[in-house]
């Protein structure tokens, strides 16, 4: 006889959850939320929005391949107040920005602290009670001759390079970085307060030639030191080149190529060594040489010349 299985209560579970499944609403499946059945409304319209987004991206990434269309200036006249200083040979924009906030530039007699002011024609600018006017930027290459400061005032009354400037132009020009009373050669003049600043930071790297006269033959072993570098009381320095002048037979005199333009390094290399240096003359500076330029001479910059300084 076979057995045989009791179907009242299974047969009343199953017609229960039959109706149990027509009468609950059928809900969104979403895949993220599919353990999680009390949240697949929510789930499902969170992937609609992901969908979303991720189209909006790919559409913006689109957009970052275009080229932008090129903004074309606008000329309106007017000009930076900054801007107008430097051009007007008192100083760097940067130093004339820290004029502004101090309050000792004033605009049509009314003081200006607003960084990005802009002067309009017309307007009447005034530093240390003088009337600021735009100049024309002029350079000027100076062979400078011994005993002369670089200083553009001296309270000791001494003899000043400005004094070898007079007459070369009605703009007020300053020495771009400077060479002790005793070094003679190249000294750079300017009113471009931008390009003064740029060739004197140490980031720019000039590149200066020197012609030392020792007082005694200078080493090879020492000069091999100069180009693996030193360490000096502000720090370690190399020299690029170091070679003996013409046939090496005098060999007290040197010529020493550098980027440093620390204070009176060339001096300080070679007193490290033990040398005395007699005489020290600075043959080449940012490219610019002494040919045709006498001692003591000095002559304007050729705006070929001027266009190399400003790719430094």
């Amino acid at each position: 006889m076979k057995n045989s299985r009791p179907t009242g209560d299974s047969t009343d579970k199953k017609v229960r959850s039959q109706k149990s499944r027509e009468e609950k609403p059928k809900e969104p499946y979403s895949r993220k939320s599919r353990n999680k059945p009390y949240e697949r409304e929510e789930g499902a319209k969170r992937v609609r929005k992901d969908h979303a987004v991720r189209n909006s991206r790919g559409q913006a990434k689109k957009a970052v391949t275009q080229k932008p269309e090129p903004k074309t200036a606008v000329n309106d006249g007017t000009t930076r107040l900054n801007k107008y200083i430097a051009n007007a040979g008192i100083c760097s924009r940067r130093d004339a920005d820290k004029l502004i906030e101090a309050g000792a530039v004033s605009v049509n007699g009314e003081v200006v602290t607003t960084l990005g002011y802009k002067v309009k024609e017309g307007d009447i600018v005034a530093y240390g009670g003088e009337i600021l006017r735009s100049e024309t930027k002029r350079y000027f290459l100076l062979n400078k001759p011994k005993g002369y400061i670089t200083t553009v005032d001296d309270p000791q009354e001494r003899n000043t390079v400005m004094q070898l400037m007079v007459g070369c132009c009605r703009e007020r020009i300053y020495p771009v970085g400077r060479l002790d009373k005793n070094t003679t050669g190249l000294l750079l003049f300017t009113n471009d307060g931008d390009l003064a600043k740029k060739l004197t930071h140490p980031s720019s790297k000039v590149y200066k030639i020197y012609q030392v006269e020792c007082d005694k033959n200078v080493s090879r072993e020492d000069m091999r030191q100069m180009l693996e570098g030193i360490e000096l009381e502000d720090g370690f320095i190399s020299v690029d080149d170091v070679q003996y002048q013409g046939d090496g037979k005098d060999r007290h005199v040197v010529g020493v190529a550098l980027h440093s333009g620390k204070n009176r390094i060339v001096r300080r290399i070679f007193e490290h060594f033990g040398y005395e240096v007699k005489k020290l003359d600075r043959t080449v500076f940012a490219g610019l040489t002494k040919k045709d330029l006498p001692r003591g001479r000095s002559r304007e910059l050729t705006q070929q010349e001027v266009n190399y300084l400003k790719m430094i």
